[in-house]
């Protein structure tokens, strides 16, 4: 059964996502730029104690509480993690009031139709069931599309809810996330796409369900609002998707409705060389930054 205060807090409290997710790819490059360098670890041990010590220092920060930070989204190997001895979820939810999510997919398939289909997920189910009993509250998993193209998306969507409607059956909450690639030149006309095929699988949705869309912070501002009133979307949140913060941040402002869930973005500026001090007062700064993005929309 869905925890109902988390719920609550998703639903309804002003805050924004923390995605604390990057996976085995994007982890050197994520240490990278909080100033560890790929010599400083010598396999992936190494590497994901690293990143797991950088998560750890962001989630004890005294600014990451749920006044501000409502929920932060977990690697696997986060998740099967501890912060001083309680596992990670547990440590989110009873020490800082934030509300646990957990990246589920493998990764990308390549690319077909200007989509990047989400690989096969064979042991799914056993995962979930392991999120579940870690008092894990819901999941995000991830495709990108790179093209306007009707098909694709089509695809890229159906895939997405098929999945979501696996993830509800085991009582948690699936965030989407169809990620519109920023970069494309017809972005806008993606968009377009894929609302009306999220609008169509939301017609779909067993009576009573609910479920998150992350999506790429659109061209067109408040292009997602039908979503954002919709009644079975318990909350749209936004990717900062290569943005800087700044940037991410003044689109946010634009959508009403959307809040954030950034990575990049959240971690702009912090340093593993930087003082508690410092780094507490980086961290405080940008939290409330998006905070602020987040509640102006």
């Amino acid at each position: 059964m869905m925890n109902a205060t988390m719920a609550r807090q998703m639903a309804e409290k002003d805050g924004f996502i923390a995605a604390l997710d990057q996976s085995g790819g994007s982890t050197p490059k994520a240490l990278g730029l909080y100033g560890v360098s790929e010599d400083a670890y010598s396999n992936d041990e190494e590497m994901f104690a690293a990143i797991h010590a950088m998560r750890a220092r962001i989630i004890k920060s005294p600014a990451f509480t749920g006044e501000k930070v409502i929920g932060a989204i977990l690697f696997e190997r986060t998740m099967d993690g501890e912060i001083d001895g309680t596992p990670t979820a547990d440590y989110l939810w009873d020490k800082r009031r934030v509300v646990p999510f957990l990246k589920v997919d493998k990764g990308l398939m390549a690319e077909e139709n200007g989509v990047q289909l989400m690989k096969p997920m064979g042991d799914l189910d056993a995962l979930l069931e392991r999120a579940v009993a870690k008092n894990v509250f819901g999941t995000k998993m991830r495709s990108v599309i790179n093209a306007a193209h009707k098909d694709g998306i089509e695809a890229i969507v159906a895939q997405q809810f098929d999945i979501g409607t696996q993830i509800l059956g085991h009582g948690l909450m699936p965030i989407l996330e169809p990620e519109v690639n920023i970069k494309i030149a017809d972005k806008a006309e993606a968009e377009q796409l894929l609302l009306a095929a999220i609008q169509r699988h939301l017609d779909t949705l067993p009576t009573g369900q609910r479920l998150m869309l992350k999506l790429s912070l659109p061209t067109v501002a408040n292009l997602y609002k039908p979503l954002v009133d919709d009644p079975r979307v318990m909350r749209v949140v936004a990717l900062s998707g290569g943005y800087s913060r700044d940037q991410a941040n003044s689109l946010l402002s634009a959508n009403t409705g959307v809040i954030a869930s950034f990575s990049r973005a959240l971690t702009e500026g912090l340093s593993h060389s930087q003082s508690d001090a410092d780094f507490d007062a980086t961290l405080a700064t940008t939290i409330d930054s998006i905070f602020e993005a987040s509640r102006a929309g």
